[in-house]
């Protein structure tokens, strides 16, 4: 069963890299994004190693990483 989140930016298919959430159309898993980030890369780093997603698909992502963080983290701390 194919999930779509987020209109096009992200998906899951258990027959696609055994399901782990990669970005929609390409077999490029959004964990190779956050890896690039977190050893210092820049996105436009990562998109030219990975072609096939766009500045948008990534942007959107972590876009979405973050209100997703925002409304189970942030709303309960105080800022």
């Amino acid at each position: 069963m194919l999930m779509d989140w987020g209109h096009g930016i992200v998906s899951r298919d258990p027959e696609v890299l055994n399901g782990d959430l990669v970005f929609a159309g390409t077999r490029v898993p959004v964990k190779n994004l956050v890896d690039y980030l977190a050893a210092g890369d820049t996105l436009d780093y990562f998109l030219d190693g990975f072609p096939g997603v766009s500045r948008e698909q990534a942007v959107a992502y972590l876009e979405m990483s973050h209100e997703m963080v925002e409304e189970t983290v942030g709303a309960g701390t105080p800022r």
